[in-house]
């Protein structure tokens, strides 16, 4: 389990600069547009100070961070679920993604083509919103004839379509207007229901405003407007120059991209606010195991037990599980060593009931 976003936006939006900061692995940025042909996928390490801690405090021959897969889609234009530009060869990669992460330009540059030759955000967010709803309508149409179809067949299909009929009617009604599924607010059954369809406006969104360094630390009109758009559908905004965020991610040591922050004006990097934006957005929560192996973070969605985080894991310790020993990477940075968290108190057994916080550092028994 983990974290995985699909980068979406415009042609010549930054989605590329930001994606090669993000994974320091180029991928191919010009200024036209489809440049990228192919989804770039990058896997980058989730920043988190308590690991570098954790290994301070318990040394180890290895150390292994969470990681999130950024999957970087060619810039889509209007007709995109029709098939203009590269269409929806592309769309189809989106549907494999947790989160969509809606770059979005801020930022004037003559020299920088503009795919609608004007800086406007709010239009250009429309343009994405609209050919996302547009593909997830030819699919809930597909569905809905299979399932009107199917009807006929027997009473078991009748009955599946009393109930799916008049929700997949009601998407297409909304999805015809350009409005995604997430703007219906499904009940938990209804989200079930259509599950296995990997509805690309079911998905959550951050928006990410690509900015220049000369408004990186400016009040920005463009971004405001970002800001209200996202305000209004309950997601997250986060503020980027991906040309700072390339030069930060071509520094060689800690040091020196600590440097380069606070000569910007910075006091950590923009890809670092968007991870956690992502966790929090998509309800995740990060738990450690330690010791003289290997110490790692590992991912779980928030509300997850003991042995569901076993199973993340590996799938027999899920199964064969009989409690974990817990304590919280906290009580570690106050008494410096397992042992005197024991001494203290802080060290215990759970059970099966046990919901994982966010920050335990676990070892976990099981039966072979």
């Amino acid at each position: 389990m983990g974290l995985n976003c699909g980068i979406v936006g415009l042609p010549n939006v930054g989605k590329s600069t930001i994606f090669s900061a993000l994974s320091s692995a180029p991928a191919e940025a010009a200024n036209y547009p489809f440049c990228t042909i192919d989804p770039n996928i990058g896997m980058v390490s989730v920043p988190d100070q308590r690991l570098e801690k954790i290994t301070e405090l318990i040394p180890t021959a290895k150390v292994i961070p969470a990681t999130v897969e950024f999957v970087d889609i060619a810039g889509l234009v209007a007709g995109a679920s029709k098939g203009e530009g590269l269409g929806n060869r592309f769309l189809a990669s989106i549907r494999e993604v947790g989160v969509l992460v809606h770059v979005v330009r801020c930022f004037e540059n003559p020299d920088i083509i503009h795919v609608n030759n004007k800086i406007d955000p709010k239009n250009d967010i429309e343009i994405i919103d609209i050919e996302l709803a547009l593909a997830d309508l030819e699919s809930v149409e597909k569905r809905y004839n299979k399932v009107v179809k199917s009807s006929r067949v027997d009473k078991e299909s009748a009955k599946i379509a009393l109930v799916m009929t008049p929700l997949l009617e009601k998407m297409k009604e909304a999805l015809s207007q350009g409005k995604g599924v997430r703007s219906l607010d499904l009940s938990e059954e209804e989200n079930a229901l259509i599950y296995d369809m990997h509805l690309i406006t079911t998905k959550p969104t951050i928006y990410v405003c690509n900015v220049d360094e000369d408004t990186i630390n400016t009040e920005n009109e463009f971004v405001n407007i970002v800001r209200e758009i996202a305000t209004s559908r309950g997601a997250e905004t986060v503020v980027i120059c991906g040309k700072i965020e390339a030069e930060i991610a071509s520094l060689e040591t800690e040091e020196e991209r600590i440097e380069f922050l606070e000569a910007v004006g910075l006091t950590e990097s923009g890809l670092h606010q968007l991870i956690r934006s992502g966790y929090r957005t998509l309800g995740l929560r990060t738990f450690f195991t330690a010791g003289s192996d290997e110490n790692r973070a590992w991912t779980i969605n928030a509300g997850d037990k003991a042995p569901q985080a076993a199973g993340v894991i590996h799938t027999d310790f899920e199964k064969g599980f009989i409690k974990a020993e817990v304590y919280s990477c906290e009580d570690l940075f106050i008494y410096k060593s397992e042992q005197k968290v024991k001494e203290m108190g802080k060290f215990r057994l759970e059970g099966k009931q046990y919901v994982v916080q966010d920050g335990d550092v676990m070892h976990f028994r099981f039966n072979n």
